[in-house]
């Protein structure tokens, strides 16, 4: 973790002030810690409350992750103002959270949340974990960068032959994928079968049989194989995605944390 690491607290209401004390640089310059408020941008000073996370999307850019401070007494206004800013905030969102129930939490994933930590908070935790999100991503964008070439660079002769690296790690990395990425692949595969022998129909089923297990897994490995917050994570009816479980034979106990080490103690 050589590059420093830049988060914002934003400040939505009064339960972020007291997330001023995180202000300032920590693990010898490593983690700078900034507020984020609505006087950042003259579009947040003009807005509803719950327009502010939206209207603060541009100054956030120049961090590597957010946090904003969720508990049962502001969980409505922030589920509001993440809806709200859905499609402009493009910054990793972390939440801060206390008193919060498994489906509060799920809630607040489909609306974009990108992990969690509860309080009080561990300063070397969440500089952790934004620098993993932050790997994540840049092999998001490279791997955005090769399914781009690819598209272009087909070897049609290849057709059968099993998966490549890039569609491997395409599955394990499918909830993090722009829809760039999926589209590209999805013209290139497409382009692939075209060419093949097998007909329309079933060409569309291979694909479609891929995406749905490689998704089904990805979610239920985020959610630790929890079916109810796998579902509401993407946003299936939870009979839906247990329909899809048993039609690709995908048990949730695999996912699952597996329990520890026997715990041995001398007589």
């Amino acid at each position: 973790m050589k590059d420093p690491i830049d988060c914002a607290v934003v400040r939505l209401d009064e339960t972020h002030e007291r997330a001023r004390a995180f202000v300032g640089e920590h693990a010898q310059g490593k983690l700078r810690v900034q507020m984020l408020e609505r006087h950042d941008s003259v579009l947040a000073q003009q807005v509803d409350d719950t327009q502010v996370l939206r209207a603060l999307a541009m100054p956030a850019r120049r961090f590597d992750a957010c946090l904003l401070s969720v508990g049962q007494h502001n969980l409505a206004f922030v589920r509001k103002s993440l809806f709200f800013a859905q499609q402009s905030f493009q910054t990793p969102l972390f939440c801060l959270v206390e008193d919060l129930k498994a489906t509060a939490m799920g809630d607040l994933l489909t609306l974009g949340v990108a992990d969690f930590l509860r309080a009080p908070m561990c300063l070397e935790e969440l500089r952790t974990r934004i620098y993993m999100l932050k790997r994540v991503r840049q092999t998001t964008h490279a791997l955005h960068d090769k399914a781009t070439t690819a598209y272009y660079a087909m070897d049609l002769d290849k057709v059968g032959a099993g998966h490549s690296v890039e569609e491997d790690h395409l599955c394990a990395t499918i909830l993090q994928q722009s829809g760039a990425t999926l589209e590209a692949y999805a013209a290139a595969v497409a382009t692939r079968y075209a060419t093949s022998r097998e007909s329309f129909q079933e060409a569309k089923n291979i694909v479609v049989s891929r995406f749905e297990k490689a998704y089904i897994r990805a979610a239920l490995g985020r959610s630790a194989g929890n079916i109810a917050m796998a579902a509401r994570s993407v946003q299936k009816h939870r009979r839906a995605f247990w329909a899809l479980m048993r039609k690709h034979d995908i048990k949730a106990e695999g996912f699952r944390n597996p329990p520890g080490p026997p715990v041995h103690t001398d007589d």
